[in-house]
């Protein structure tokens, strides 16, 4: 049976708590931008534990009892407003940075700590086969099946890789079944057809698996921009290609974790170290960003497809209404959010 201690509890508490301020950061500095009349600025859901509302500016500042959230409170935002700088009254545009900012903020933060992590690595690993693992008799190496040792491999299955973390998605996600791998091989691109790699099963999910081990790659300040950018996109890109996959049904309801799931993920990558501490930070960071994004009612991305629909046809849907979609979406994102925390807690005592 697992477990989460105190410690790492405090520790996810407290990086929740940075990255909501971070993203509710991003909302209040482009409304006071834009001189947006705020009520509220929160770190957390639910009833308040301090508050305490500023005489300059006439905003509370709360910290509240459920660790998870956050939000800025902005007059005429779900509903009407006589205030002349309600939100609901600024221009479409300055809206829609107000409702942008929070999740691209997350996103562009979690790209800069990325590339500190890459800048502070002692390696850097590219895509160059530097030695193949040893395998079972009853298993196949990809080295049997045209791979060699000192092929820079260029793309899976389609796919290009440039260094070792794009490498490793590609085979977990496209290797379950047999792919065509292109190498660079003395100077001459070559494609080696229906290469079967290892299998490895989580979850009740399958998944490819390399046998073999990268070489390190000289570190530069041009590498170090190189997986800086490279790895950035790559966990963008992972990110909506699970969307996909969750949606399309090859990921299981067990794959998904809520903040008790990544609190015991938090907890693993503490123990093994303040790098992969960090690194799960900023993957989670840049997480929050795209899931923001999605154009679902009641997240930032819900908001901006009704701010879209003013641009187009520059008449606002009634406010109102808004207000009571994107309620509706909150209950539905709630209740999810109750049934994978039911899950991971039934795995955790399981």
């Amino acid at each position: 049976m697992a477990s989460i201690n105190f410690l790492s509890i405090i520790i996810a508490i407290l990086i929740f708590g940075l990255l909501v301020l971070i993203h509710e950061g991003g909302h209040f500095f482009c409304a006071r931008l834009f001189n947006v009349k705020i009520n509220e600025f929160a770190i957390g859901m639910g009833p308040k534990l301090i508050s305490k509302k500023s005489k300059k500016t006439d905003i509370a500042y709360s910290i509240r009892l459920l660790p998870f959230g956050g939000f800025v409170s902005m007059a005429g935002e779900d509903s009407e407003s006589d205030d002349e700088n309600a939100f609901s009254k600024k221009p479409v545009w300055q809206r829609m940075i107000i409702t942008a900012a929070g999740p691209l903020v997350n996103i562009v933060v979690g790209i800069l700590f990325m590339s500190v992590l890459i800048g502070c690595a002692d390696n850097l690993y590219g895509t160059e086969i530097y030695k193949f693992m040893e395998t079972s008799e009853k298993n196949v190496s990809t080295g049997d099946q045209g791979l060699m040792e000192k092929d820079r491999i260029i793309s899976i299955d389609g796919a290009k890789v440039y260094v070792v973390n794009d490498l490793v998605y590609e085979v977990m996600r496209r290797g379950i079944e047999p792919v065509d791998v292109v190498v660079l091989r003395d100077g001459e691109k070559i494609t080696i057809e229906n290469v079967q790699f290892p299998q490895i099963t989580e979850s009740g999910t399958v998944f490819g698996n390399l046998d073999f081990y990268v070489a390190p790659e000289a570190k530069t300040f041009g590498s170090v921009i190189k997986h800086s950018i490279v790895r950035s996109y790559s966990t963008i890109k992972m990110i909506w290609e699970q969307l996909y996959d969750l949606a399309t049904g090859r990921y299981s309801l067990e794959s998904i974790s809520g903040p008790v799931g990544v609190t015991q993920a938090l907890e693993e990558a503490a123990k093994s170290g303040v790098g992969n501490l960090v690194y799960l930070s900023v993957f989670i960071s840049i997480n929050l960003g795209v899931m923001n994004l999605l154009p679902i009612p009641a997240l930032d991305g819900g908001r901006l497809v009704f701010q879209f629909i003013e641009l187009i046809r520059r008449k606002p849907v009634p406010v109102e209404v808004e207000g009571y979609i994107h309620f509706a979406g909150l209950v539905i994102l709630m209740a999810v959010l109750v049934l994978v925390t039911f899950k991971d807690i039934t795995r955790l005592f399981g």
